[in-house]
């Protein structure tokens, strides 16, 4: 049961159709279902979400997202990342923490977005929140395009990076993944974009590297949730073998 005390939280699913690798990836079929229902099916199962809306700029994506039921907020066209689609979206609304659920992961935990917006719910003091998973698989350790991340004992992200993090000198170190979702306070939220970029987010690539270069804490809370998001059509086609493989246990 949702605790008659959390504060009202909302979850924004960014999507657009002009995604260079897979223009409307988000309307591709996916077990007879757009990928976008799957993702908003499955995160309005998280427990502390009070609303769930789809937040784009383009009508095909908008009419889609009405016919299975989703609330549309409709936002500009020209904006930079999802994070600021995420904002508009959210200064319409009056919740006080918003969830950022990627559009692209038709097999999002609700569990993982509970475990998030948990981190925020526990401690007023935290703007920002994200998630990792202890990493198993040795290759996904030097592999840039999995982005590590090291907290310090209260769990906040003391770094994200594309190398290996920490360097194990004399033992064995245990690795985590950065899994892209974020839970934000929405004042917060609505002035991110204002922060300056620093040198440390332009080397990595990392937006989330934006708050920690002002100061701002991350809490990281753990999960067993692995993301597994679909940005070509093989990516498509790699779940929708994992999809057939659940339907047929």
């Amino acid at each position: 049961m949702v605790r008659s005390s959390v504060p009202r939280i909302l979850g924004v699913i960014p999507a657009r159709f002009a995604s260079s690798r897979f223009p409307g990836k988000s309307l591709s079929l996916l077990a007879g279902k757009p990928m976008l229902q799957h993702v908003y099916e499955r995160a309005s199962q998280a427990q502390y979400l009070k609303k769930l809306i789809v937040a784009t700029d383009d009508d095909r994506i908008a009419d889609a997202a009405r016919a299975f039921g989703a609330p549309v907020r409709m936002t500009r066209a020209d904006h930079a990342s999802g994070t600021d689609r995420v904002a508009e979206a959210a200064s319409a609304e009056t919740a006080e923490i918003i969830v950022n659920i990627q559009g692209d992961e038709p097999l999002i935990d609700p569990a993982a977005i509970d475990a998030a917006a948990l981190a925020l719910i526990e401690d007023p003091h935290i703007p920002m929140g994200t998630l990792k998973r202890r990493i198993e698989d040795p290759s996904e350790i030097e592999n840039p395009n999995v982005v590590k991340v090291v907290t310090d004992l209260a769990g906040d992200a003391i770094y994200f990076s594309r190398c290996a993090i920490p360097f194990a000198r004399d033992s064995a170190a245990t690795y985590y993944k950065h899994i892209g979702l974020y839970v934000y306070r929405r004042d917060f939220l609505l002035g991110y974009s204002d922060l300056p970029v620093g040198p440390l987010e332009q080397a990595e690539r990392l937006e989330q590297l934006r708050a920690l270069e002002n100061g701002y804490r991350i809490r990281v809370a753990e999960t067993e949730y692995d993301s597994l998001g679909v940005d070509t059509p093989e990516d498509l086609a790699k779940v929708a073998g994992l999809f057939e493989a659940s339907i047929l246990r």
